[in-house]
């Protein structure tokens, strides 16, 4: 499902253009490219000028007293005369036009290593004069909705994910950002809202993976019933995830205090699954821990806190809950 939200706002094909700098403005022509080519020389004249003696050869050729008058390569860096009054421009201090399509931004911020440029880049495009569909504006806002997120910015990822609401292209995927944001606010009720939004306008085989997000979101807030009657709804509409589902939901039976027999039997199936991967290994985790398998929940904890916290800065930000809760578990492990 996480796979398929991603997938959902991919990356185009093509590569940056050229005669561009990194900052995204023209870069200038060497200063070799800007000299203009010498005027070829006859045969003929080339050798006589080279009979000629040094001493002529030394004289001043004729028109050179215009050539002086002519602008020398580099006079306007040095400023006007002294006492010169200088007009000021009227695009002085203005920014240079925009000159690449709105795609190409989108490239750029799509490929961007650092969340600084992400965001830079998706502003200039959504500032670009050249005609853009609802899905490129939507797409350019995901990615500075991301680099907002990534910089801690929820406030503002949150406002800009909402404005991605209002464009209706994957409106689903775009409640999922503003929840994400609205939880790491602290506004859980908030966060909540675009869930349910979120699983009632997208499509059947996004469902599940909502009502699961919406499980784990009052699972950490450790409102159970909430969290069991949203988790119960995601293994209904799960497919090939369920396991993980099936057990992300005893999971909140245990924390609520009910008693569950067969959590032997959900963790081996949970186990033997890809969904077991990733995520899931929080999951395992906390099963083997509510089934007193120590050392089995210790190894899937730890791997599942390992892998969170060297992964993408937005994933680790968006589960720092679930970190903080297994690592809460492992130290009651060390402690028994």
């Amino acid at each position: 499902m996480r796979r398929a939200k991603d997938a959902a706002l991919g990356h185009p094909g093509g590569h940056a253009g050229p005669g561009l700098d990194e900052v995204g403005v023209p870069s200038r022509r060497p200063a070799a490219a800007r000299r203009k080519p010498q005027a070829s020389v006859a045969p003929g004249r080339r050798e006589r000028a080279k009979s000629k003696p040094k001493a002529e050869a030394s004289k001043p050729a004729r028109g050179a007293s215009r050539s002086r008058s002519r602008p020398v390569p580099g006079a306007a860096l040095a400023g006007p005369p002294s006492g010169a009054q200088v007009q000021p421009s009227a695009s002085e201090g203005r920014a240079p036009p925009a000159t690449l399509p709105p795609e190409e931004y989108l490239y750029r911020a799509l490929g961007a290593k650092t969340a600084r440029a992400r965001g830079t880049w998706a502003r200039r495009g959504l500032a670009s004069r050249g005609l853009m569909d609802r899905t490129t504006q939507s797409m350019l806002l995901r990615q500075l909705y991301l680099a907002y997120f990534e910089e801690r910015r929820f406030a503002k990822a949150l406002a800009v994910s909402e404005q991605t609401i209002g464009l209706g292209i994957l409106p689903d995927v775009a409640h999922q950002d503003a929840a994400r944001a609205a939880q790491a606010l602290g506004e859980t009720d908030r966060a909540a809202g675009h869930l349910r939004l979120a699983a009632r306008v997208g499509p059947p085989k996004r469902k599940a993976f909502h009502w699961w997000t919406l499980g784990s979101l009052y699972y950490l807030a450790r409102r159970y019933d909430d969290a069991l009657g949203a988790m119960a709804r995601a293994a209904r509409w799960g497919t090939t995830d369920r396991p993980l589902y099936q057990g992300h939901l005893a999971v909140i039976r245990c924390a609520s205090g009910e008693h569950v027999d067969d959590l032997g039997a959900v963790l081996q199936r949970l186990a033997e699954v890809p969904a077991g991967q990733g995520y899931g290994r929080f999951v395992l985790g906390q099963l083997a821990f509510h089934d007193e398998r120590w050392d089995e929940a210790r190894s899937y904890l730890e791997a599942f806190v390992r892998r969170t916290v060297s992964g993408r800065v937005a994933m680790a930000i968006a589960l720092e809950g679930e970190v903080a809760a297994a690592r809460e578990l492992l130290g009651r492990i060390r402690a028994s």
